[in-house]
This record gives C-alpha cells, structure tokens and sequence, in this order.
C-alpha cells in the first residue's frame, strides 16, 4: 500500500541531525496503529474485496491501476524446481507459443512473433541456411520452428538473442541493453523498438540476399524490381524512392533510394482547436514528405535553403509504419484525432450532432445500443481511442502521384480498380508501448493470426486477433488492436500486409538440414586428443530412421550465476535462473551390432565469456 502522508504537525516539529529528522511525537493516534482508509480510497473500497483469481495481480490494489491486468508485465515466479511447476496454462489457453522474458534483451519478443506470423516471412527464414556461425536468420528459422512444433508451451529465444548480443550493428544503434536497463525503464522501449524493426528488417534483408541471389524462390507473378528485390524481405517489404531536392537557385538533383519501413511524421501546427485528420492523410505526408534544410549545392557551391521531396517508385507489399510518438506532442496529436474520430463515429451511429455541444451521457448510449431493428451497434467502449483504420487503400497513378485512402476490411474493390496499381492493404500487427511506472513499462504485440497457422495448430480455418505479452496470449476484439489509450498504452509499430499476400508468394518449407551433417567428422574432440576419438560416426547404412533409438547427453556451462535471494525463514527464491550454453553433446547409438557406441562426440565452442 501506498505510505499514508506524514503529520504536518511532526515536520514542522523537526530537527534535523545530519540526515535523521526528530520530531516530539504529537499523540493524534493510537500507539502502532495507522487508519489505512484513506479519503480518496474511500469511495473505491467496494470493489476491494474481490482477490484477483490470476496469480497476476494479488500485490497490488485492482483499483489503483489503469493498466488493464492483461498489458501489465508478467514474471515467471520460480520454485525450487524452476520453471517444472510453474502454471504457463493460467497465461495461455491457446496452441501459439509465447516467448519467455527472462533473457537479455528479450524486449523484442513482441516483434519476434509479428514476423512469425508473416507467413512469407516465416517460411523465407526456415527455409535460410548458411555457414556464419551468428546468423540471425538461420537463428529466427530455429525459434520459429520451435513456435511450430509448440502446443502453448512457450519457447526461448535465447540462441536468437544470443547471436543478437554478438551483431555489432546492433550495439552500435544501442540495442543492446545491459540487463539493469530494461528493468529500471531506464530506456524509451518504444523509440528501442522501433529502431530493432529497421534494424532486423535491414538484417535479414543483408543476410537472405547474400545466400539467395536474384532469382530464388520467386511465387507466380511477384514483381522483381531493381537491386532491393533480390531478397523476399526486399520484395515484402522494400519500396523504391526518388528523393529530390530542389535549391534556391532552381538547380534540381534527383537520387533514387529504398527503404522498407515508414516513419510517421505530424504536422507542425499550433492552431486553436487542432485540425481534423484522417490517418490516410498522415500516411501519404509521411511517405511523400517535403522538408525544408540546408544542403550543399553544386550550382551555388555553397550550402543554400532546399526544399526536399520524396515520392516513391512502387508499392510495398507489406507497409511497416515506425508511429514516432516520442513526446507529449504527438500523443497529444493522436489523442486529439481519435476524440475527432470517436465524435464522427457517433454522430454517425447515433444521428446526434455533437458538434453543438449536446452531451449525451453513457446511460443514454447504452440505450441506444441496438436502435436499428437488430442492427448492432459497437459499443461507445469500442469507439473510444480509435484513430487507424482496419484497412488502408493506395494508389499510384499513370503520373505516380499517391493517393491514400482509409478503406475497410470488407470493402473490396471497384471493377474499375487495376489490382496491378491499386492495393488494400489490411491491418496485420500493432506493437504498442505500455506505460506503467511500477514496472518500468514493457512492450506489446496484437496480432491479427491468419487461418493457415489456425489450421496445422487448431485445424480450424478463421482469423483471430490475439494479444501477445511475452508468455501471456489471449483472444482480443479487434478494435482492442487499434485502441490507444495514450495515457498508459502508446503505439510504436503497425504492419499492414497487401490483401491475399500470401498468394503471391512460394510457402514451401524444405528443410535445409541435410542427413549428411551427422556423417562429417567436423569434430573439436579430434582435434585435440592426437590419440583414439572417443566415438566412431554414423556410417551410411546406419543412419537413424523414425523410431530408431539414440540416447543423448548434453553438458552445461553457465554464462551467468542465477539471482537468488533468502528468505526469512531460510529457504531460497530464485528471482532469475542462470544463464546456461550448452558445451558438449554426445550421441550414442540405441540399437544395432554397435549398440552403445556413441557417433557424436563434441565440444561446442562459445563466443560468451563462460
């Protein structure tokens, strides 16, 4: 509970001894006694009593709290036996796999999960091998097939972040968070995620393009354009520009350039009351911006006032927004747009003209809830914080002007739309940043699951929007995805993805592993011992076949001692495991005339200080 104040009485009272106060005690209450009814609680209490049936929220008071118990920020409580006993079920009802949050950096779980749920996306990395020992994209194929395989367990992406930890571009742009970091909040989590989306995006862009050259795995009809498009993260997500900049003099430069992602820019205004704006509008000022800088020019050969424009070439098939709300500027934008919207959605629902000022209260609303003979109606909670749209519709003109419209997700397109020039694109993931200053804040994903992953999990073809928190997942309406309520829930990242995206694409998985990697005899153990080798490898005619028996041991270093602290009454609360590498794996052979021999016997060599 929170301290009640201090008398006044004792701090008038008080002398200070260099940095203890003493103060005579003035009698107003009753020896060890302190009334906890406080004024402002008072007329809260009601809903005190009722305990909290997740192990989520008994510390603190339901009431106190904005931040719905669902965004807040879970924590693993460990036992004695770790992690055996501990209820992942109570957080998890469906077959999605969360991600742990007790590894370094593992702020960017949220993201992971976006793009495992781009099924191009998923299918480009399981299908990526190559020989770097720290390659993100074979790391991300191996944490998505663990999502696969899992039925609601969740999965660790301690490789994945492990190869992370080692990419120095990635402690360069300050990714990299030393473990005090992420739980004092000491960092703005959603500016650092939307600096890992470019990040990962630019990564594996690099890492796929090396092994794939131009002309791997292209689906039917996929547009191959100029050098972005030699990856599929290039053709996903890449989009061309012409940047041009046009000095005072009237000498023009154009240079083409790509990106894959979009940053939100907001108008500069202080007009009284602020304008009214569509998020289609945004969009297109953020994609074709015009700044006003300094820049060098030939012409004048001196650095002159220049107008900068940006139009781009194409459109992407997945459009990835960075929102850019770092201050109470922008906040304030987006609140003030979603109360413009929240007010044409109800005029629209309910024929009222707010405009002039008729209030109408909540009682009234929800009378009107189902007005229209059976028509119903969202309600006014589903209206509230709203500013984006399900769906968005672009268009490149003949001239390659932009035109971007809000659409919705069952509006299809005019006969007289050519779907070449003309795409809708439908809301796939939103990552928000939820502010909670008694945990110093964490990072949420919602994500719209698409009917092939409820297919091999559920068996069942429908889409669902989920909220994913770390290990915590839950179904969630869709217009949860695009509530920002933004005194404790601020958007960081949307992803929209082209409608029927994945038709365009190859979603074959072959896996990359050959059966020939447990004939090499690639083996650290022999190059050290100039003596026998303690194993002899597989021959061909011995390679293990479904149901075959192998026996497996595996050997442990710890990178990092656990954190544990005593308690009063001797016993032991872990409040992080250690961090273990695995540093020596052994095979043997189940069955068979050499049954009992092992065929792998080996070191793993660590890059991390053991």
């Amino acid at each position: 509970r929170r301290a009640p104040p201090v008398d006044p009485e004792i701090l008038r009272t008080m002398k200070k001894v260099g940095f203890i106060g003493y103060a005579p005690n003035p009698r107003t209450k009753l020896r060890n006694q302190i009334p906890y009814r406080l004024k402002e609680m008072d007329n809260e209490f009601d809903n005190f009593s009722q305990v909290p049936e997740s192990p989520i929220g008994r510390e603190e008071e339901p009431h106190l709290y904005r931040v719905a118990k669902k965004y807040r920020k879970v924590t693993i409580k460990y036992s004695k036996l770790g992690l055996e006993d501990f209820d992942f079920k109570h957080y998890n009802k469906t077959l999605f796999a969360g991600l742990e949050p007790h590894i370094p950096n593992a702020y960017c779980n949220c993201m992971i999960q976006v793009l495992y749920f781009l099924e191009p996306v998923r299918c480009l990395v399981q299908n990526h091998l190559c020989q770097k020992e720290f390659c993100l994209g074979c790391e991300l194929g191996l944490l998505f097939h663990m999502l696969d395989l899992s039925r609601g367990d969740p999965c660790q992406g301690s490789n994945f972040l492990r190869a992370f930890r080692t990419i120095p571009e990635a402690s360069a742009l300050g990714l990299i968070l030393a473990d005090s970091d992420e739980a004092t909040g000491k960092v703005n989590l959603g500016r650092l995620i939307q600096s890992w989306n470019r990040f990962i995006l630019t990564q594996l862009h690099q890492e796929t393009q090396e092994q794939e050259g131009p002309q791997a795995y292209r689906g039917a009809g996929s547009s191959s354009f100029g050098s972005s498009g030699d990856s599929v993260i290039g053709q996903l997500f890449s989009c061309e520009m012409e940047n041009c900049s046009m000095c005072r003099c009237g000498k023009e430069t154009v240079r083409v350039s790509s990106t894959l992602l979009f940053t939100l820019s907001y108008p500069d205004s202080t007009e009284k009351p602020a304008k009214d704006y569509e998020f289609a509008q945004i969009l297109k000022r953020s994609i074709c911006l015009e700044q006003n800088t300094q820049a060098w020019c030939e012409n004048c050969e001196k650095y002159q006032p220049t107008v900068q424009t940006r139009n781009i070439r194409c459109l992407p098939d997945v459009l990835v927004i960075n929102c850019e709300v770092n201050s109470s500027k922008e906040a304030d934008f987006w609140k003030t747009q979603a109360e413009y919207s929240f007010q044409k959605a109800m005029m629209k629902r309910g024929g009222f003209d707010i405009t002039k000022g008729k209030e109408i209260s909540l009682g009234e609303w929800k009378d009107l809830g189902n007005l229209d003979m059976g028509h119903s109606y969202p309600s006014v909670e589903e209206l509230k914080n709203i500013w984006i749209p399900h769906a968005i519709k672009m268009r490149l003109t003949k001239s390659k002007e932009l035109d971007v419209s809000n659409w919705s997700e069952t509006n299809e397109l005019s006969p007289t739309d050519d779907p070449e020039s003309v795409y809708v694109y439908d809301l796939m993931a939103t990552v928000v940043h939820i502010l909670d200053p008694r945990t110093g804040g964490s990072l949420v994903g919602h994500i719209k699951v698409g009917e092939t992953y409820h297919q091999r999990k559920e068996g069942v073809t429908h889409q669902q929007w989920y909220l994913f928190n770390d290990f915590l997942i839950e179904p969630v309406d869709k217009c949860e995805a695009v509530q920002f309520d933004m005194s404790w829930k601020v958007p960081a990242i949307l992803y929209y993805a082209r409608r029927n995206l994945n038709a365009k694409y190859n979603l074959v998985i072959k896996n990359p592993i050959e059966a020939s990697v447990l004939l090499a005899e690639a083996s650290l153990a022999r190059k050290q011992r100039k003596c026998h080798a303690t194993f002899i490898p597989l021959m061909l005619n011995e390679m293990p076949q479904a149901g075959d028996l192998v026996g497996l041991d595996a050997e442990f270093v710890t990178l990092n001692e656990e954190e544990a602290e005593l308690r009063s009454d001797g016993t032991k609360s872990t409040i992080k495991p250690s961090q273990m590498s695995v540093a020596r794996i052994t095979c043997v052979r189940g069955q068979g005339p050499n049954e009992g021999v092992p065929f792998i016997d080996d070191y793993i060599s660590t890059q991390e200080q053991v």
